[in-house]
């Protein structure tokens, strides 16, 4: 629970700051969505969150969702018990691996421990070589 508070929290933050220094950008994405027709304003829309804005992919579907949740799995099998918990905390994860975390394995440690399952920064190393090898690439 409080890992989930903290990552809310961070995010939070992070998109206020990032909305709070980019108020020309905002005003041209909506001049360029108004001259778009629905379905592209609506992508539009979609693409320019706050999510996106500190580096969160978007949240994967088909077959790029499977090999998220079996890289997870080849970690620790009771991690994708909770699947939407498991792919909210590899978006997050991403954030820190593309943010230049100090310790990203520890923090991939601390994010995916949860119910019951404690894992440690080797665990972390794993799932962050997973997670580089689907869902955030490096770049």
């Amino acid at each position: 629970m409080r890992i989930r508070t903290t990552t809310a929290a961070v995010v939070a933050i992070l998109a206020v700051t990032v909305v709070g220094c980019s108020s020309d950008t905002a005003s041209d994405a909506k001049a360029d969505t108004s001259k778009s027709t629905p379905s592209e304003a609506s992508t539009a829309a979609d693409n320019s969150g706050a999510a996106k804005d500190v580096g969160m992919p978007p949240e994967p579907t088909g077959a790029e969702r499977d090999a998220v949740l079996a890289a997870i799995r080849d970690v620790n099998g009771n991690l994708i018990r909770d699947e939407d918990k498991a792919i909210d905390a590899a978006r997050n994860q991403c954030v820190s691996l593309d943010g230049g975390a100090t310790n990203p394995d520890h923090s991939a440690a601390q994010r995916f421990s949860y119910d019951g399952v404690t894992l440690t920064d080797d665990d972390g190393s794993h799932i962050n070589f997973g997670l580089r090898k689907t869902l955030c690439p490096e770049s």
